[in-house]
């Protein structure tokens, strides 16, 4: 991989991880265009993933902290009451990655047409939050299982993560404000582990990896970070004054054009 390709794809990771466009399917694309096998570079991945969640933790820092001084304080408190909520939400993920995980992986082989239809599907999720009513409602134990549900559905390559997590709150008449940040934090922990395990299978085979220059790895971490920083800020002011239409139509359009060009 070269020098360029690790800032491409480190600006896709990082952009499309925030914003509801379907990071996987954006990586699955962008490795088809530039003809890139990055399934066989296991310490890119890890790199790239490590630098979205740092991204994530570095913008929701003030809410993180809170939470751990309130479940330091060893109380029923609101800060025990979030993080089961969040805890919560990883379960169907979780049972999902364990039980399928060779399925899963069987899809991302660069089928664009399957990338394509999936990019619609989040379109569609999109539109739906144009209807949904505003309101001040905070995230509750039923909401946090539907939502976890979303995040396990977008383990697909072109269903969005954010997006469909969002728009699932969103729907469910959640606030604003609350939707994007339970959306971002639920992904911590998950990404993390996901990281780990990918770090357990370079240990046991590192020759994966063999040939990988340092600054290629330096440039996408970068790249990953910095973009994912900008696009997780931006997220957030485009759920609050409910601009998610237009991705949408992005979806839609890059959607039908990928599978058009695929089957020319």
């Amino acid at each position: 991989m070269s020098i360029i390709e690790a800032l491409i794809l480190g600006i896709i990771q990082g952009l499309t991880e925030f914003l509801p466009v379907s990071s996987s399917g954006h990586i699955e694309l962008g490795k088809a265009i530039l003809n890139i096998h990055t399934s066989d570079n296991l310490l890119f991945s890890i790199i790239v993933h490590c630098a979205t969640a740092l991204s994530t933790i570095i913008i929701f820092r003030n809410k993180i902290l809170d939470i751990f001084k309130g479940l330091l304080d060893f109380k029923n408190n609101e800060s025990l009451h979030y993080t089961l909520k969040i805890l919560i939400s990883m379960i169907p993920v979780g049972i999902v990655g364990v039980l399928f995980e060779e399925k899963i992986e069987a899809l991302f082989t660069g089928n664009v047409v399957f990338v394509g239809a999936m990019l619609i599907v989040t379109g569609c999720l999109l539109t739906f939050t144009y209807y949904a009513k505003n309101t001040t409602k905070d995230v509750s134990y039923g909401h946090s299982i539907l939502i976890g549900l979303a995040q396990a559905i977008a383990i697909l390559p072109g269903i969005s993560r954010s997006g469909s997590t969002i728009s699932t709150a969103l729907i469910l008449g959640i606030d604003k404000e609350k939707a994007t940040q339970f959306s971002f934090i639920m992904v911590l922990l998950p990404i993390i582990g996901a990281t780990l395990l990918k770090v357990k299978d370079y240990v046991e085979e590192p020759t994966l990896s063999s040939g990988m220059d340092s600054s290629v790895l330096i440039i996408g971490f970068l790249a990953a970070f910095l973009s994912g920083l900008l696009a997780c800020s931006w997220m957030i002011k485009i759920v609050k004054k409910g601009k998610l239409i237009y991705f949408a139509y992005y979806c839609f359009s890059v959607g039908i054009t990928s599978i058009i060009i695929s089957f020319l």
